[in-house]
């Protein structure tokens, strides 16, 4: 898939799994288990727009981010990465972006985002979890991964830094994980680095 190209054309339907085991900090911390990261917020969101498309505003996918943010007490600025939902369809990459661009704002500079589908297309059910693992690799290795097969950034996804076509050093203390259903059903959590 080319998520955020041009010349998008839709999601790869890919097959795989994932488990994130989630304990209590403290519990875990007694117990010496292996921590990756600490989900500090999550929002929801439901656009009851279509039965497959979301609104074309982004309003939900803005909507599931500011409350995963203000649930986490976490401000813009302080987000280093974003897993994006970034599937590859012409409308969902580019609401996507519009979103992002909408909350984040200023802070657009010191963020990037990318779109792990490029690498393993897009695996459904079990999309959210394994994103999610993603996610608190990158806090953990200080490497985001890239989004492949990006060429031509479109319009919409202009300005955004989306890791293109080769993995970066960086620290990540704060990510988003997006996760944006079909019809409209929004989710995105806040993960902080311990």
């Amino acid at each position: 898939s080319r998520p955020f190209d041009e010349g998008r054309d839709g999601f790869v339907i890919a097959e795989g799994a994932g488990v994130v085991v989630l304990e209590e900090y403290e519990h875990a911390k007694a117990r010496g288990a292996k921590i990756y990261g600490e989900i500090i917020g999550y929002g929801l969101s439901g656009d009851a727009y279509h039965i497959t498309s979301p609104a074309e505003n982004g309003d939900g996918a803005y909507r599931a981010m500011k409350a995963a943010l203000g649930n986490a007490k976490v401000n813009p600025a302080a987000v280093d990465y974003i897993n994006a939902h970034g599937t590859s369809t012409p409308m969902g990459d580019g609401i996507e972006c519009t979103a992002v661009k909408r909350l984040f704002a200023d802070a657009l500079g010191s963020m990037s985002m990318s779109s792990t589908k490029s690498a393993i297309g897009h695996l459904l059910g079990a999309a959210g979890a394994v994103e999610a693992i993603y996610t608190l690799k990158s806090m953990e290795t200080g490497i985001l991964p890239p989004t492949l097969n990006l060429e031509t950034v479109s319009e919409p996804c202009r300005g955004i830094d989306l890791v293109p076509k080769t993995a970066k050093d960086k620290t990540v203390n704060i990510a988003v994980s997006n996760s944006f259903g079909f019809g409209g059903t929004n989710a995105s959590l806040v993960m902080r680095k311990v």
